[in-house]
């Protein structure tokens, strides 16, 4: 085990775009998608990502809250195995400008063509609780 702070774990993070978002489905199966956090990448504990309010993603959120993020770094120069970052957390979904505005990147341009005017969208915020990595031959975990 190794101890990585959360900063020393968002440096390693800056490269990492998408993440698979794993929720609870209406069943009782165990949901995942992959979400783009958009360049919005220093890590703090909290995850960013805009969906449309007609996802599955949203009524799951709405049914249980809880959630699980994984990250995948890309593998070293060296062959060294990647960074991976499982991440349990809390889901909140917005649904104010103010906050679209904040979060907002040219590239969601594609696929909200109104930017944060774009009719039914949400904001999924993720509030990590609990953060696991393996980095090479190291692991640790970070409770936040």
């Amino acid at each position: 085990m190794t101890d990585m702070t959360l900063a020393d774990l968002s440096k390693k993070m800056a490269d990492i775009d998408f993440a698979m978002l794993s929720t609870r489905a209406e069943n009782g199966a165990i949901a995942a998608r992959p979400m783009s956090n958009n360049g919005d990448v220093e890590y703090d504990g909290d995850s960013w990502f805009f969906t449309y309010e007609e996802a599955h993603t949203v009524a799951d959120i709405e049914r249980d809250a809880k959630v699980g993020l994984s990250f995948q770094g890309a593998k070293s120069l060296l062959g060294k195995p990647p960074l991976f970052i499982a991440v349990e957390g809390t889901a909140e979904l917005i649904r104010d400008k103010v906050a679209f505005a904040a979060h907002w990147t040219k590239d969601l341009d594609y696929w909200f063509e109104q930017g944060i005017d774009t009719p039914n969208i949400v904001l999924i915020k993720v509030n990590a609780r609990r953060i696991h990595y393996w980095n090479g031959k190291d692991e640790g975990e970070i409770r936040l």
